[in-house]
């Protein structure tokens, strides 16, 4: 397998952006780094002056920023530990670490295209291209009993076999025992920590699967941050982006952040299962399938991606034909004509999803993809899209973003 490992060598770019976003150890610098929303405010005003990061390192106009409510004296305190960030990137380097931001080409596109914004910048430790196969979300509470941990242990293993990756947080109990499952068993997994990723990253029982880039370990927060129950609930929302679906294999009822990941993906319409089959199914699972949850298919597992998929769909259509009966019957009561609505086509089923996928800029080929359908039928949709003035063309290279969206 080739090893996508981005170069300890930053670009401009994801200099500036770590600059700003970055925390490099005991600073004596009291000047915070910019939040994930303060950065994301600071480039969408750089976008709307045609900048990138690394202009804001060369002359910028001081009282343009000013005007635009942009703090400049703490912008400039941060863009001055060029030093410091230099010694903590060589560090990281030593461990093996690598760094990207959103500006890099490397950076996963399945935490780039989501509604929910991506983290500025991301450190890990492992093959990068890992971040863009997908794979099956494996999630649960850190103390569990055996049956749910038995449980959790044979579904990463079948993902194994079956050439489906293993997403999870890494945390004490399903977290860890899903990833553990599935790389004894041959297969591939992504950890997604909310700290202590320099500790992980020299682990011995990661490093064997690292080498053999079958597993990657990401983490929006400092490689040197401990654990951080803040940093624990936000980072759920970047396992689910990262898979193609979730599994709750163990929840409480309205708190934890097993919980809440899980509330946030269904209000995000990702689609998620819960265990629902077993002699002790807890309290959260069975709430989570009153709002919108899937129960997990029953083993054995021939297909497990194709039977998820089309359980998803069906789910879908269900969905779908429920409001259609509400609408008719609403139509029915209101026209004694009984006049019935045309059928949604396949274009105006799809679009809200296109939609929320182009808040930036892809390629058909990527929205294909993410629409896990073949990239004629995306075209013309795009097609479609852009002549209703929904979508906007970009040239150079040729992408597509919703109309109002930027880069």
């Amino acid at each position: 397998m080739i090893r996508q490992i981005p170069d300890h060598v930053l670009s401009p770019d994801t200099q500036t952006v770590l600059l700003l976003c970055g925390r490099f150890g005991k600073e004596r610098n009291d000047v915070n780094p910019l939040t994930d929303s303060e950065y994301n405010r600071l480039a969408m005003w750089l976008q709307k002056q045609g900048m990138r990061p690394a202009d804001l390192l060369g002359e910028v106009d001081q009282h343009l920023l000013e005007k635009n409510g942009l703090p400049v004296p703490r912008l400039q305190s941060l863009l001055g530990r060029g030093t410091t960030m230099a010694l903590a990137v060589e560090s990281w380097a030593n461990k093996g670490l690598w760094v990207s931001s959103r500006s890099d080409k490397h950076y996963p596109h399945r935490l780039r295209s989501r509604k929910r914004p991506a983290p500025p910048i991301l450190y890990g430790v492992g093959d990068i291209g890992l971040l863009s196969d997908g794979g099956l979300a494996i999630v649960g509470s850190r103390d569990v009993d055996e049956e749910a941990l038995d449980f959790c242990r044979t579904v990463a293993r079948a993902c194994a076999r079956q050439e489906m990756q293993v997403v999870s947080g890494g945390a004490r109990g399903i977290d860890t025992e899903a990833i553990v499952a599935a790389l004894e068993a041959g297969g591939s997994a992504v950890g997604v920590l909310p700290g202590d990723l320099a500790r992980a990253a020299v682990n011995g029982k990661y490093r064997d699967a690292i080498q053999e880039s079958r597993l990657v370990l990401v983490s929006p927060y400092d490689p040197g941050s401990g654990f951080n129950v803040g940093h624990a609930m936000q980072r759920n929302r970047h396992i689910y982006a990262l898979a193609d679906c979730g599994l709750v294999v163990s929840s409480s009822f309205g708190k934890g952040g097993t919980w809440s990941g899980a509330v946030e993906a269904l209000k995000h319409g990702e689609p998620v299962f819960v265990r629902s089959q077993g002699q002790k199914i807890p309290e959260g699972n069975h709430n989570l399938g009153k709002i919108g949850a899937l129960s997990f298919p029953e083993g054995p597992w021939t297909n497990l991606a194709e039977e998820l998929r089309q359980s998803t769909e069906n789910s879908v259509l269900q969905e779908q034909l429920i409001q259609d009966h509400r609408v008719n019957e609403q139509h029915d009561e209101g026209d004694e004509r009984n006049d019935v609505s045309p059928c949604k086509t396949a274009y105006d089923a799809v679009l809200p999803t296109l939609l929320a996928h182009l808040e930036r800029p892809l390629e058909s080929k990527a929205l294909a993809e993410l629409l896990d359908t073949n990239t004629k039928q995306t075209q013309a949709w795009l097609t479609k899209a852009v002549e209703e003035e929904k979508v906007k063309k970009l040239s150079n290279p040729v992408r597509y973003v919703a109309n109002g969206r930027g880069a």
